[in-house]
This record gives structure tokens, C-alpha cells and sequence, in this order.
């Protein structure tokens, strides 16, 4: 469920932590940094275990179930420094960044999770740290654990649900089957560190999209056959092509 706020999402400053907070308007009032600290929620936070590079939990408060995910340099860079980026401003932090593109998205009417509250927490005044709570979708799984699997209709979802982003401008920089959703009938795109909205037109940001998550299928999808893989791939691709204006 994604809530109609006049003011959705709050900006809250906390000077004596060198830290700001971007939430939704409902938690505003009772956040704090300890919220981005799995050891917080104690037994009520268990790691994600698909995906990503480890900096994930689920966590269940106040009745709903939410994802923290700390942001995790990958490669080279994280060996000087695994969760520490250059700081400019708050604004331009990874974490409010996502969370700003996520209610961008939403507007748009596009199937992503709905964010619930980002950290930016300084570390020095050239060095911070980020992180960012989502509302979990409820039944979802990583498009190679879905039971449709193996089904051509999904992966031609998929490739609908791909192209109405593309549509929408969001160049996923990140798309690999990891961050495709299967809950139930619906399809979900998440993890949305560093991507943007872009126009529609040039660059040829969707064809590497597109061959990014091919990457990602050969890699991942290594139980179905070659065959299997080309077949379901072939499906996704029409339906990608298809207009789904």
C-alpha cells in the first residue's frame, strides 16, 4: 500500500550527530539513526540473503515489514573504505537520492516499494555514510525463485514491466534478475542506487540496461537449459519491444 500524504516524506536535522534524516511523514516523529543500526531491532532483524553485498536485513516494526540496506562500495574501492562515500551534500547522498527517485516513481505509478526514511551521517567533512529503510512487498521473490519461473508469460511481464520504466525515462543501472520481484501476479523493479530519470531518447542507456540483465541471465539462470534460456529471453524481448504506450 503506498499512502497519500500532503507531506509525504520530512527532513529531520540532527546537528549533534552530524547526521539528517529523510522519512516518511508517519515516522518522522519517532525516527532516530538507531532505526538504520540492525543491532537495534535485535532478533526483530534478519539478513536478506540474496543479493546485494551483504549490507541487508529485514526488520519488522509497528506492524509492517520493512528492508534496511546499508550502502556498500563494491570492487577496488571497497578496499579503502567498505561503506564510506565523498560527501557534497546531503542532498546529493546516495540514500536520499534513491528515496527521492522512489516517490518520483511512484507518482509515476510504477512498481517499485515504497521508501520509508534515508540516512546521511557524516563522517568527517569530506566522508559520510548512507542507508535506507523500504517498505518490503509482501510474498516477493528474486525472479529465479518465483514458482513461474520457468513460465514464458512471466518473463514477457518482465519485459513489459521493463519497457514502462524505459518509457518513464528510469535508467536502472543495476538491473539483474536479484532485482526483479515476482509477488504473486504483479513484477517489481528495486535497488535503485544511482539510478536516475533520463530522456526518453539517445544515449543507448536502455540497450545496456537491457544488456546488463542478459549478463545476469546467463550468470544466475544456469539450472535451465540453453534452450529454456533462449526461449524465455526471446519472450521477455517481444514484450519489451511491443508498444506499451
Amino acid at each position: 500500500m503506498t499512502r497519500n500524504d500532503s507531506s509525504p516524506a520530512r527532513e529531520i536535522q540532527l546537528p549533534d550527530q552530524r547526521a539528517a534524516i529523510l522519512a516518511r511523514a508517519d515516522v518522522a516523529q519517532q525516527i532516530t539513526t538507531d532505526w538504520f543500526d540492525p543491532d537495534f531491532w535485535e532478533d526483530q532483524a534478519r539478513p536478506v540473503s540474496t543479493g546485494g553485498r551483504g549490507g541487508a536485513w529485514f526488520v519488522h516494526h509497528a506492524g509492517e515489514d520493512w528492508v534496511l540496506r546499508h550502502y556498500r562500495r563494491g570492487g577496488l574501492p571497497a578496499k579503502l573504505s567498505r561503506r564510506s562515500y565523498l560527501y557534497s551534500s546531503q542532498r546529493q547522498a546516495r540514500s536520499f537520492a534513491e528515496f527521492q527517485l522512489l516517490m518520483a516513481l511512484q507518482v509515476r505509478g510504477l512498481p517499485v516499494p515504497e521508501p520509508v526514511a534515508a540516512l546521511c551521517q557524516r563522517r568527517s567533512s569530506w566522508l559520510y555514510q548512507a542507508a535506507i529503510l523500504i517498505r518490503r512487498i509482501p510474498g516477493a521473490v528474486p525472479l529465479p525463485a518465483s514458482p513461474r519461473y520457468r513460465e514464458e508469460a512471466l518473463w514477457a511481464q518482465v519485459g513489459a514491466t521493463i519497457r514502462r520504466f524505459h518509457d518513464a525515462g528510469l535508467d536502472h543501472v543495476d538491473l539483474n534478475v536479484d532485482n526483479i520481484l515476482v509477488s504473486g501476479e504483479r513484477v517489481y523493479l528495486i535497488d535503485f542506487d544511482r539510478c536516475r530519470l533520463r530522456q526518453k531518447s539517445g544515449g543507448g542507456w536502455q540497450a545496456n540496461n537491457i544488456r546488463r540483465l542478459r549478463r545476469s541471465v546467463e550468470k544466475r539462470c544456469r539450472d535451465l537449459s540453453e534452450e529454456d534460456r533462449r526461449g524465455l529471453w526471446q519472450a521477455l524481448t517481444e514484450a519489451y519491444a511491443s508498444d506499451c504506450s
